[in-house]
This record gives structure tokens, C-alpha cells and sequence, in this order.
């Protein structure tokens, strides 16, 4: 009896689950069993496994063989298995040492004709194995950059089957020629999923293929709603965009993500781990560097939006938009079920999907912009524009964001038309990206400096009692807040939410602590309602 044994790994959403791929060699009729939970696709790697080595040149055991996937109570998907397979049954058979392979991680698709096929997740796959104690991984070569952002794990990129088997028998490695110069790489085709560009609003704000990044100065005119967006960059704020259709609204959301610093290290790795996942990491970018952009189609599915689907959930939007912006044009057009499923993540930063194949925890911090017209054709409230739509009308259009979601928004500006002086620049050019950009860094610093004690980065994400009872605002600073909440226009939850604000323009501002003007500008933003704030309050 001949026995082996090789490692994988199982993702469960974007976690991964290190698994011990055993195979087993009885004398008996010829047959191959694979046991342990498999899908479809990883059953179909028996054909895949056994085309695959005999086109190496290396014999297949003509005996009962078994495979096992353990744990066994772990569901196990996708084609990832089929190089852990491979030499789980070489070893089994005695072709190669079954020492050499016992504790080293294997990921990677087989072609029939022995090549190693790149797969998606090999980064989360890869911390997997870092975490369980593993420091020897092999993945196809196409994604050996990818492994290789996983400090303290040996990564070896390989190209074929024959290649692994002559590293592992210390013998010569053979050279395999690229195949298709001048073409698109065939081998890269399952790293992204078709449809899963820019324009799916899956990709970061920026890529575009002209080379041409979009500029807050080509924003005519909206002072106040370019304050908003930088209030929003530098505190992490959720944001509401109202007005007519043309103002503007779509342009200022698209240029947020480039307002925003670039990535650390470990959110980096989070967000790369999740493109991985769901197939939209460039092939080229083994590593995200800048703040992602996603914008779901008003039709999305409730199921796009959170995650889900066939088998094990997989990341919807608010995964995608994991530590960027997740923009939502035409806000009331989508499902009621839809926006009211943003409730939880948008408070705890992460969505949990259950489904009969188990339940997934996906991350889901992302600064969230809304962007509404007033009524379904959008001249509500231009004078004489010649709005037809009856007041129940309107108000059941605007019914459609509920009052929990709103309540979450700590930003809600109106979005005037652009007059005719701003649109044809005789008013001058707003602020570049770089200058907001500068600001918000700055901003941001002051707010890490301030919390760099407790487990919070950003004002949007400390908790009300901190800003009651330790970061303190200025004596009588919150005076007008706390009439508001008296009068019943703000909640309680909107109290805190005026706080972090509050905080976020004194921080803009190079203040130690909010004032009433601070306050003050935090409560313009939130409830509309003109408090006498100069428009450059909150800045330098």
C-alpha cells in the first residue's frame, strides 16, 4: 500500500482553510475516488489530474486509488486542487519522495497537457498557509508575484508539471517556451471574471485606458459640495448627494477615491485579498496601492450588492469597495431590500451572509456616497422647469431612502445647477485632487496621532461614548447640537455622528478640538439647514 500526502488550500469567502490532500494506493480494479466535500469543478479534476501527468511523462498507477480532502467537513470549490493532487498520487506511486511534499502548499490548475493554470485567491490562500505555520508554498508563475507580498513564506512559481517534479527529484528543470508571442496570455484567463471591468464599476476610479485620471478642478463651480467631499475623504463620512440631474454629482463621487491617502500596508493586503477573490485584480498589480471605486447599476441585486450566490457566498460590492468608495448613482431606483441590507455593514464594517453552504464573513469598510434627484424627472426644485410630478409622487420617491439608512449618512448636501460664470470657467478653476488630497493627509494624520492608543484610525470610526466622555469638544461647543436633539431633529445616533464630524473639520483646520464653528459646519453638512458658517470654515 502506497501513501501520501500533499497540502491546499480551501477558500471560505475570502479566509482561507489549509487542507491535507491524501492519497491512497490499494491493489484492486484501476478507479479514482475523490472523497471530502468537492464541487463539481474540483470532482472534475480526476480527468484534469490524471491527463496531466501522463502528458509529463510520468506513469500513472494503474491501482485503487483514493483521494481525500480533510477536513472533510469543510466545503471545498474550484480547480485550485489540482497540483496538490498531482503530487499527492506521485508520491503515493513512489515517483517522487513523499517526504518532499508532505508539508509544502500547492495551488494551481492543471491543463491537460501539464501546464499549471493561475487561479483566483492565491494571496488569501497563501496568508492561510503563512498562519497555520507552513513556510514552503508553490502557485503557478503567473501569481509567484502575488504569493510573494506574504512575508516569512518561500514561494516557488512554476509553469508546468514537469518543472515541480524535476525541483522536487533534484533533477534538471526543463524549459517550457512560451507559447503565443504577440497574443493575449491564454494562461491569465482565470484570474478575471468576463465583465468585471470599469465599466462594471469593479475597478478603481483612475484606470482608465487613456491614461487620464480624473480632477477635482474640472468640478465647475459646488463650493460647498467640494467641502463636503473633502469632510468626507479626511473623516471617512458617508455622504448624500441631492439635486437636479447635470449638477454635478457623478463627478464629484467618481473623484473621491483619488482624494483619499493611499493604502497602508496591512489595508493593502485586505483589499488585495478580496480582487483576488472575485477576479478583478489586474494580472500586472499583484498589490492594490490606492482607494477602490465601485458603482453598482441601480438594478443590482440584493445579492451582488452584499454578496452571495451559488454554493459558498462570494463578495458583492460593499467587499469590492473595501476601504474605498462605494457610490451609488440614482439611489431611489434601487430595491427597498437592497439599501436597507447596507444597514449593517455601513455600522460594523463587514457583511455576514448566511447560505446552506455555511456562512461567510466578508469585510466591508468602504465610505459610501449616495447621489438623488428630487423627484423621478428631476426638476423639483429648478423654478420653472416645468416639474409634472404630482406631490405624492415626489414624496414616495424620496420615501425610498428610509429614515434608518439616512440616519447613517453623516454628510447631506444639495447640489445646486452649475450657473453659466462657473461652467465656462470665467469664476477660475476649483482646487486640483493634489491640493485637497494634501489636506486630507494632513487631516488624517492629526486624527491617527490622536488615536493612536486605541484600536480606531479614523473619526467616522470612534465610538459616541469616546466623544463624550474622553475626546471632549470645546466648553459650550455643543450647545446647538444639543438643542437640536431637545427639538427632535437629531437622533442620537445623529448626535455622535455631528461629533466625528465635528472632529474631522477641526482636523482640517489644525485644531486641537472642535469649537461651536466646528460644530456648527458639522450640523450645515448633516441637516442642510444654514447655520451662518463662512464657506471656508473647517479649512485653512
Amino acid at each position: 500500500m502506497g501513501f501520501a500526502r500533499a497540502c491546499s488550500v480551501a477558500l471560505v469567502g475570502v479566509e482561507g482553510v489549509v487542507v491535507e490532500v491524501q492519497a491512497d494506493l490499494e491493489p484492486g480494479v484501476a478507479a479514482f475516488t475523490l472523497v471530502g466535500l468537492p464541487d463539481k469543478s474540483l470532482v472534475e479534476s480526476r480527468d484534469r489530474v490524471r491527463a496531466a501527468v501522463v502528458n509529463s511523462g510520468a506513469e500513472w498507477p494503474q491501482k485503487k486509488l483514493t483521494v481525500g480532502l480533510s477536513p472533510a467537513s469543510v466545503p471545498k470549490s474550484g480547480s485550485g486542487f489540482d497540483l496538490a493532487v498531482a503530487c499527492a498520487v506521485l508520491g503515493a506511486a513512489e515517483r517522487i519522495d513523499p517526504a518532499s511534499v508532505a508539508d509544502v502548499v500547492m495551488i494551481g490548475e492543471l491543463g491537460l497537457d501539464g501546464r499549471v493554470r493561475p487561479v483566483r485567491g492565491v494571496l488569501p490562500a497563501v496568508l492561510a498557509a503563512a498562519e497555520a505555520g507552513y513556510e514552503q508554498v508553490v502557485v503557478p508563475e503567473q501569481t509567484a508575484g502575488e504569493a510573494a507580498l506574504v512575508p516569512g513564506v518561500s514561494v516557488l512559481g512554476v509553469r508546468s508539471l514537469r518543472q515541480l517534479l524535476a525541483v522536487l527529484c533534484d533533477e534538471p528543470v526543463p524549459e517550457e517556451p512560451y507559447d503565443g508571442q504577440g497574443r493575449p496570455d491564454a494562461m491569465l484567463a482565470g484570474l478575471m471574471i468576463p465583465g468585471t471591468g470599469l465599466g462594471a464599476g469593479l475597478a478603481p476610479a483612475g484606470a482608465r485606458s487613456d491614461g487620464h485620471r480624473p480632477d477635482l478642478a474640472d468640478v465647475a463651480g459646488q463650493p460647498r459640495p467640494r467641502q463636503a467631499l473633502e469632510v468626507a475623504a479626511a473623516g471617512g463620512h458617508h455622504l448624500l448627494f441631492s439635486g437636479p440631474p447635470g449638477a454635478g454629482k457623478t463627478m464629484l463621487a467618481e473623484r473621491l477615491s483619488s482624494v483619499l491617502p493611499p493604502l497602508t500596508r496591512q489595508e493593502s493586503l485586505e483589499v488585495t485579498a478580496v480582487h483576488s477573490v472575485a477576479g478583478i485584480l489586474p494580472p500586472g498589480e499583484p498589490l492594490v496601492s490606492r482607494a477602490p471605486y465601485c458603482a453598482p447599476h441601480h438594478s443590482a441585486t440584493m445579492q451582488s450588492l452584499v454578496g452571495g450566490g451559488n454554493g459558498m457566498p462570494r463578495p458583492g460590492a460593499v467587499s469590492l469597495a473595501h476601504r474605498g468608495v462605494l457610490f451609488l448613482d440614482e439611489a431611489p431606483e434601487f430595491s427597498g431590500k437592497v439599501l436597507d441590507a447596507l444597514r449593517q455593514p455601513l455600522e460594523s464594517g463587514h457583511v455576514v451572509v448566511a447560505r446552506a453552504a455555511g456562512v461567510v464573513r466578508l469585510p466591508a469598510r468602504f465610505l459610501m456616497v449616495l447621489a438623488a434627484n428630487p423627484c423621478p424627472c428631476g426638476r423639483h426644485t429648478l423654478t420653472g422647469a416645468g416639474c409634472e410630478c404630482p406631490p405624492s409622487v415626489v414624496r414616495r420617491y424620496q420615501a425610498r431612502l428610509s429614515g434608518p439608512l439616512l440616519d447613517r449618512v453623516d454628510l447631506r448636501v444639495e447640489v445646486e445647477p452649475v450657473d453659466r460664470a462657473d461652467l465656462l470657467g470665467h469664476g477660475g478653476r476649483g482646487e486640483s485632487t493634489a491640493v485637497v488630497a494634501a489636506r486630507v493627509r494632513d487631516a488624517r494624520a492629526r486624527a491617527a496621532e490622536r488615536l493612536a492608543d486605541t484600536p480606531w484610525t479614523t473619526n467616522s470610526e470612534v465610538p459616541g461614548h469616546e466623544l463624550r466622555t474622553r475626546l471632549l469638544a470645546a466648553p459650550g461647543a455643543l450647545a446647538a447640537a444639543e438643542r437640536d436633539l431637545e427639538r427632535g431633529a437629531l437622533t442620537a445616533r445623529g448626535l455622535d455622528r455631528v461629533l466625528r464630524v465635528a472632529w474631522t473639520v477641526a482636523d482640517l483646520r489644525g485644531a486641537g478640538r472642535p469649537d461651536a464653528s466646528d460644530v456648527a459646519v458639522a450640523l450645515e453638512l448633516r441637516t442642510g439647514v444654514q447655520r451662518g458658517v463662512p464657506m471656508g470654515a473647517g479649512q485653512r
